[in-house]
């Protein structure tokens, strides 16, 4: 293991020096997408050191593993800290430059030639590379870290323009990593209290950790029902998390579906009915409304590849173990897993309403004088379930 005791000078890797060029020059909009990996990034460090505490004897107890966001205005910084696992200096020396990622190149590939997907930088963390979006919204970036196993810490800096340096920190640092945005002039609003709760809240919910200001207030505080078993959420959390999704805190769905299923893809679902079907009153054809997750992190809001057109009034939520966290629109339609996912879904949505009509006919009743012309859509549309749609009708 190398044991510097002097800042060490290190070039990127050829492609990741593409990778920042495109990414500090980015007009993409969403920046938040940068917030959003660093939080991934963190989430995936107490993973680590979560499972560490379960097979190591010497690390049985890690101390409550959080994330801790210190936005400072005034200094136009945003910190993200976590106590996960940290990094060594070689696993920092090669994590954050020096080694090729495969998924660099890959990510590359993914934009050159097709100026329509340049704006799509979401992809980023698909491809391990996530780290580097710190880039779209500074314009230097320190990180400071400490390895679980290792007494010393370390400090990586770069402007991000093909070079870094990694030098030893004298004073003592906890375990885990500390990352420091110093935040370009048109980004400096995340490092305000107020847009860190809307992204936290819009992308990270559901992460397992908690969340939190370094005033302490936890930003992540909704229950993730989903993965919990059935017999252990109350009407009220499942009212409760449907009005956290729709925004419509007044409501209370007609009834929901709660799916958990480990073959052949594992998924956990959430599954809601509105009420009042909107398009009968003349409004807009309703969109798609059911939110991606992979390992609780948000990946696509709305994703309409989820259900077929005629379900499209259902609002919920998908979370799957094994999707990428990063899915892209133009790969969702050919992803196996999504297409796995969207068959049991449909089951379990039909397998839902036949036991409403025989168990609930009053409910049913109610739903199908809201839905009951999309029911019919589906039976003129999806050949596989016809017989089956036509006995509800």
């Amino acid at each position: 293991m190398t044991t510097a005791t002097e800042a060490q000078n290190f070039t990127f890797q050829a492609e990741i020096k593409q990778l920042l060029h495109l990414l500090s020059h980015s007009l993409y909009q969403s920046r938040e997408i940068a917030i959003r990996e660093l939080v991934s990034n963190a989430s995936d460090a107490l993973d680590k050191m979560r499972y560490v505490a379960l097979t190591e004897e010497a690390y049985r107890e890690p101390g409550t593993l959080e994330i801790v966001i210190d936005p400072r205005e005034a200094e136009g910084e945003l910190i993200i800290r976590d106590n996960g696992i940290g990094m060594t200096h070689d696993e920092l020396v090669t994590n954050l430059g020096t080694i090729a990622h495969s998924g660099s190149g890959e990510f590359l590939k993914t934009l050159s030639g097709d100026a329509r997907k340049v704006a799509d930088l979401s992809l980023i963390g698909q491809f391990g590379v996530g780290f580097y979006s710190a880039f779209m919204v500074a314009d230097r970036v320190q990180v400071r870290t400490r390895s679980y196993r290792g007494e010393t810490g370390w400090l990586w800096e770069s402007d991000g323009t093909g070079s870094f340096t990694v030098s030893p920190v004298e004073d003592p640092l906890p375990r885990g990593t500390e990352i420091v945005l110093h935040l370009k002039q048109d980004s400096k609003e995340l490092a305000t209290p107020g847009r860190i709760k809307e992204i936290i809240r819009r992308y990270s919910s559901f992460v397992p950790y908690p969340i939190r200001l370094v005033s302490g207030e936890v930003l992540n505080d909704q229950k993730a029902i989903w993965v919990e078993p059935k017999n252990q959420v109350t009407e009220e959390q499942y009212t409760r998390f449907y009005q956290h999704l729709t925004h419509h805190t007044e409501e209370t769905p007609l009834w929901h579906l709660h799916l958990s299923v480990d073959s052949p893809i594992q998924f956990h679902a959430v599954l809601y009915s509105p009420p009042t079907n909107l398009e009968r009153f003349g409004f807009a054809r309703l969109e798609h409304g059911v939110n991606l997750c992979a390992r609780r992190i948000l990946v696509q809001s709305d994703c309409r590849e989820l259900l077929p057109d005629y379900l499209r009034f259902l609002r919920g939520l998908v979370d799957s173990e094994d999707l990428p966290l990063n899915v892209s629109r133009e790969t969702l339609q050919d992803n196996t897993v999504i297409r796995r996912i969207r068959t049991s879904l449909v089951k379990g949505v039909l397998d839902r309403l036949d036991q409403l009509a025989k168990d609930q006919p009053d409910v049913f009743k109610t739903f199908f004088a809201q839905f009951g012309l999309m029911l019919k859509e589906g039976a003129v549309v999806d050949s596989m379930n016809r017989e089956r749609i036509a006995r509800l009708l």
